[in-house]
């Protein structure tokens, strides 16, 4: 904390200073070291304060992931103590932390806590009553089901889906619509993203960065997010560049084939990830975590919905069932470990 806040120290001319180097992995399993400058970090958490407000926080992400780490710098502009629980995270955890705090009180998440706090507030309406004392709570590092945006609604929970990453220094863009500064174009289907929130680069790779940042002939600087999407003033993301496979000759984006999968109910939590197929080339499983009853109706379900919003060689060839789902420091999905514990089943 005293670290963040002496990098965020009010110096002339320092914006352009590295604050803090966040180690990335991603969905590609390739390590990225991300250079933020202290005026990106202060650009992204004013413009936070303008959309939502400021006040208390409670820090439930790892301070080393952008998310977290975007918790502390906005708590320090606002001169107050983020409440700190620990990264086992539980309901109870979260639960006494909020209770220490004082109004408004704000926090970030990602959907497999926004989860856990929602089963636990089906059960507990004290811990319903503390959600929704919340004057807003981020959620953010992969996309939220549907279904757990209706379940907060209906409980009077106000969430705020943001989109960004730790090149953009955490979300810059809430309910689809960017924050103050920043700029959003699509480019050959590709989500690019300009303003003060972009990081410097990638430490010591030249070669990354000049790739992933581009500037065009009037100084503006373009970030690549190699995300696909459209936008008309609202932003919709619609899957990743990278996450397409070819079955049969027909490109299919598993990020689509996911999102119909985890509207049949019992799979809302669902990930899809490619397999080799013998006769298609390619094919995709629909990988979910624990124990459960047979999942032959929710497969055939699924592949129902699959070919009727995407096509016939989009639907997935199975239910895989893993014990514990693995899961990158940020929250999201390790898709890198989960093919490669798949191709062992």
């Amino acid at each position: 904390m005293e670290t963040v806040r002496d990098a965020l120290a009010e110096v002339p001319g320092s914006d352009l200073e590295p604050a803090v180097i966040v180690e990335t992995s991603g969905s590609s399993g390739y390590p990225k070291s991300v250079v933020l400058p202290i005026g990106a970090l202060r650009a992204s958490a004013t413009a936070t304060a303008e959309r939502i407000g400021s006040g208390s926080w409670v820090l439930a992400l790892e301070p080393t992931y952008v998310a977290g780490l975007q918790v502390l710098v906005r708590s320090i502009l606002a001169g107050t103590d983020p409440a700190v629980i620990p990264a086992s995270f539980t309901p109870e955890q979260f639960f006494e932390a909020a209770a220490g705090l004082d109004a408004p009180r704000y926090t970030s998440l990602v959907p497999a806590q926004l989860t856990r706090l929602l089963d636990a507030a089906a059960r507990d309406p004290a811990v319903a009553d503390c959600l929704r004392g919340f004057e807003a709570i981020l959620v953010g590092g992969q996309a939220l089901p549907a279904a757990e945006l209706q379940r907060s609604a209906a409980l009077g929970i106000r969430i705020v889906r943001t989109y960004g990453s730790s090149e953009t220094s955490g979300g810059c863009v809430y309910d689809g619509v960017p924050l103050a500064g920043v700029s959003i174009r699509v480019e050959g289907g590709e989500v690019q993203i300009a303003g003060p929130v972009l990081a410097s680069g990638y430490l010591d790779d030249d070669e990354r960065t000049a790739k992933a940042f581009v500037t065009d002939a009037d100084g503006t600087r373009w970030y690549r997010t190699g995300d696909t999407g459209t936008f008309d003033g609202t932003l919709r993301v619609t899957g990743r560049r990278d996450n397409v496979i070819v079955s049969g000759g027909i490109n299919v984006s598993l990020d689509r084939v996911e999102r119909v999968v985890r509207t049949v109910p019992g799979l809302e939590a669902a990930v899809v990830v490619p397999v080799t197929d013998a006769r298609w080339g390619q094919a995709s499983v629909i990988v979910v975590e624990g124990s459960g009853a047979a999942v032959d109706d929710a497969l055939a379900e699924a592949r129902t919905r699959v070919e009727c919003e995407i096509g016939a060689p989009a639907r997935p060839r199975a239910i895989v069932r893993v014990e514990r789902m693995p899961l990158l420091p940020s929250g999201k999905p390790d898709r890198v470990r989960l093919r490669e514990q798949i191709t062992t089943l």
